[in-house]
């Protein structure tokens, strides 16, 4: 690291006539090159001293970290930077760095360079928008993550990430340099998620860790967050074409989510960093529908899965996939949610609906996310009579939720997203809003075929508001894990 080369320690006497701190830090920034005193910012975050940005300027924040260093290592805390501290930092930092296997790799999903702690995480494969690492006991993840298609700003992601919840605190939401950085406290485990733009081309990286992790994560975080670089690399192109594009899924009446492709991350020129755990992880959404325990969800969430988890309830003990129609049935054994009653026919062209899912879990909050919208087709692509064309905005990890009107009533099973970027080549113009839902009549003759019983519902609920609607469902929706695959 750079603090090796540095030059040699300033004589203490040097700073005797000098006591003040605008002074002292005068004094280093005048006579040490920057590159010392990057070094000095990066080893002090290894050490757990220091949170700021490696800007190699000396300030009170560099000068309160040395103090502290000093103060905790049993040397006198005046913030003299002698051989003593040199050596000792170097000692320190350097077994921090080791202990967490520190490397640096470049995500080939995208195009971010950034360093990991290659001896506590084994990479997991790639999600919908990157690549994941975790910890054998799931106390560690890591991902990155790139938003490039979907017309995202910058800004718009921040405000969304940056938003407590119930059980999500947020100690830091800074935006600065082209990017942000946020901090806080989710479901039992810290987290650090930085991110920057070129336009609508989103890339960042997220972390997350259980308090038994804590003592070698939180300066790794730091690190990474302050080393990592979003546009270092060109991600790979999966591009086949804008046909192919506009119908990413396989399938004709859509591009599904959660079929990316299904090999581990291997960044190109990176060491490696561990066996690759088999199989990839991707994420959906599943609702009750019946009283002896069966879910409902898409087809591409299930299909490829050796294990399907359900929330906290945990692993499905039956999984039955029909991909003509990209529905499938989950059996939990356990106490699930009351079962959602699904409308007869079809629901009415224009009707306000609200799609219900847990979109982008790793990144977004782990609460269940709601989005309003209509029902702007009774068809789907190609006149699909099997499918609703929705307005609701739907993300990754929708796919398989609920979409219910304003009773509480499941009109429709969320599905797919269509390409804006691949219509756009195609026709000059961009599609706005245009989602879609498997038909409440579709899903009804599936579940009949499977002999599942569902409640059908009463057409003469009365409607109610948003968060009245969605308190009588969300109960019985949960988020869907698809781990390894088949």
């Amino acid at each position: 690291m750079l603090l090796c080369a540095a030059p040699v320690a300033m004589p203490a006497p040097a700073f005797a006539a000098r006591t003040a701190e605008q002074d002292l830090a005068a004094l280093y920034n005048q006579n040490t090159d920057a590159a010392f005193r990057t070094g000095l910012q990066h080893r002090l975050t290894w050490t757990g001293d220091y949170a700021g940005p490696f800007d190699g300027r000396i300030g009170p924040q560099t000068l309160r970290a040395v103090r502290d260093f000093q103060a905790r290592h049993g040397l006198r805390a005046d913030g003299v930077m002698d051989d003593a501290f040199l050596k000792r930092v170097i000692e320190i930092s350097d077994a921090a760095r080791e202990a967490v296997g520190f490397v640096q790799v470049t995500d080939e999903a995208t195009g971010v360079h950034l360093g990991l702690p290659g001896a506590l995480v084994a990479p997991m494969g790639e999600t919908e928008v990157g690549s994941l690492w975790r910890s054998d006991d799931g106390g560690i993840e890591i991902e990155t993550v790139r938003f490039s298609k979907e017309g995202y700003t910058l800004d718009g992601v921040f405000g969304v990430l940056s938003q407590a919840g119930p059980d999500k605190t947020v100690s830091l939401a800074e935006e600065a340099n082209g990017g942000f950085t946020i901090r806080g406290h989710e479901d039992g485990r810290d987290f650090l998620i930085r991110f920057s733009g070129r336009g609508t081309d989103l890339r960042g990286f997220s972390v997350a860790w259980s308090p038994a992790h804590a003592d070698l994560i939180a300066p790794y975080a730091q690190v990474a967050a302050q080393t990592v670089e979003p546009f270092a690399g060109e991600p790979r192109s999966n591009d086949a074409g804008p046909m192919a594009r506009l119908f990413q899924s396989g399938r004709a009446e859509g591009v599904a989510f959660g079929e990316g492709e299904r090999v581990a991350a291997a960044p190109k020129d990176a060491p490696s960093l561990a066996s690759p755990a088999p199989g990839f992880d991707s994420s959906g959404t599943g609702f009750v529908v019946s009283r002896d325990g069966w879910l409902l969800t898409n087809a591409h969430v299930a299909k490829a899965c050796k294990t399907v988890l359900v929330g906290d309830l945990g692993a499905a003990s039956q999984v039955v996939v029909d991909e003509d129609h990209d529905l499938a049935l989950l059996k939990l054994d356990g106490k699930v949610g009351k079962p959602l009653p699904i409308v007869a026919g079809k629901p009415r062209l224009g009707e306000d609906i609200l799609a219900l899912g847990f979109p982008l879990r790793s990144i977004l909050a782990d609460s269940l996310n709601v989005t309003r919208g209509n029902v702007s087709s009774l068809m789907g692509l190609m006149n699909d009579a099997n499918y609703l064309q929705i307005s609701a905005p739907v993300q990754p990890g929708n796919s398989g939720g609920p979409l219910v009107d304003l009773a509480g009533r499941v009109v429709g099973v969320v599905t797919a997203k269509l390409n804006a970027v691949a219509v756009a080549d195609l026709t000059g113009d961009i599609p706005q809003s245009i989602n879609f839902a498997i038909r409440p009549d579709a899903a009804a003759r599936f579940l009949e075929e499977h002999h599942v019983a569902f409640d059908t519902a009463d057409a003469s609920l009365p409607l109610e508001s948003v968060p009245d609607a969605t308190a009588k469902v969300q109960d019985s929706i949960y988020p869907v894990l698809c781990l390894g695959a088949n």
